[in-house]
């Protein structure tokens, strides 16, 4: 009896010191393995990290529950598209209106599309995030199967992102995705896409509202955007209309021809050959239908949803 109790104190102080940190995990000893091996890290240096990494429950429970994924749109609209948003983008445009007028000419991505991407992501900087970056991809790294590999990925680029940068990884803060900065950026999207916009040597989008400008616009134009083109319009069904078109794909599948073929008119005249998509959203009046267009799809490589890519469009229409 003695033994078995022993037994199970060791089982639970193991359980106890895995769940405070990540100094002890078999999976995240063979990351650090995998770093040093792979970019040259100070092994003393990364189990210094693992010791500071900390499993967060909460992480696990938010990522479980996205609202893209849980709300329809007419309740996901609500978040997004009201007063105080609009609001607070319009004053953002004001006080960085020569950033986002050169961002604008630089890139071609409209001012406005760029402050509604940050405008969704922080509310313009405000809300950034509050979990520890090294928390919230070591706990999905280590600790979330479903997207270990993806989320052991982005600690890896992390990794190497504040050592490019010479940030102090235990200080910075983001979603409980790990995401960071004014517009949201992980870590592998961070070192493909900021730039040092104001030239003073680091693409810094976490606390610089000059670099983070420049990124998202980046970010856009590396992804194809089409510089005064349509993003979505709404549309009419005919009562034969196709239902197995509608939320399809997020790519633009299909022609505008087809989709008007399916039986759904857009309310304004688009090219025939034009690619699209065609969306169903449940609205305060009923189902509305809209056809997005490829710079409706760019928006949605930010975050793959239909809902998000719509609460961006309309926001940027709203300013």
């Amino acid at each position: 009896m003695q033994k078995l109790l022993v037994a199970l104190i060791v089982v639970l102080t193991a359980l106890s010191a895995s769940a405070e940190d990540y100094s002890q995990q078999a999976a995240a000893s063979s990351f650090v393995d995998e770093m040093v091996e792979k970019h040259g890290f100070d092994r003393r240096y990364l189990e210094g990290l693992m010791r500071e990494a900390t499993r967060k429950d909460s992480i696990l429970e938010a990522i479980a529950r996205p609202a893209e994924k849980t709300k329809e749109w007419k309740d996901y609209r609500k978040i997004f598209i009201q007063p105080n948003r609009i609001l607070m983008g319009r004053e953002f445009m004001q006080v960085h209106a020569d950033t986002l007028a050169r961002a604008e000419r630089e890139y071609g991505v409209p001012a406005a599309i760029i402050t509604a991407i940050i405008g969704v992501e922080t509310r313009y900087g405000s809300n950034k995030g509050s979990y520890r970056v090294v928390d919230s991809l070591s706990t999905l790294a280590f600790d979330y199967p479903p997207r270990s590999k993806f989320f052991r990925g982005q600690l890896e680029q992390y990794l190497l992102l504040v050592r490019e940068q010479k940030f102090d990884p235990l200080e910075i803060k983001g979603s409980y995705a790990g995401a960071m900065g004014y517009g949201q950026f992980i870590p592998s999207s961070y070192r493909h896409y900021a730039v040092d916009f104001d030239g003073d040597g680091v693409a810094d989008i976490i606390n610089n509202p000059v670099d983070a400008i420049g990124s998202v616009a980046n970010y856009f134009k590396e992804h194809g955007w089409k510089n005064g083109e349509p993003v979505a319009l709404p549309a009419t069904a005919r009562q034969d209309y196709d239902v197995s078109l509608i939320d399809a794909v997020l790519k633009p599948a299909y022609t505008v021809g087809k989709i008007e073929g399916a039986g759904f008119i857009p309310t304004q005249q688009l090219p025939a050959d034009a690619r699209a998509t065609i969306m169903g959203l449940q609205g305060e009046e009923g189902m509305e239908f809209w056809i997005g267009l490829y710079n409706f799809y760019v928006i949605t490589r930010y975050n793959h949803s239909h809902l998000y890519g719509m609460a961006v469009f309309q926001l940027s229409e709203s300013f």
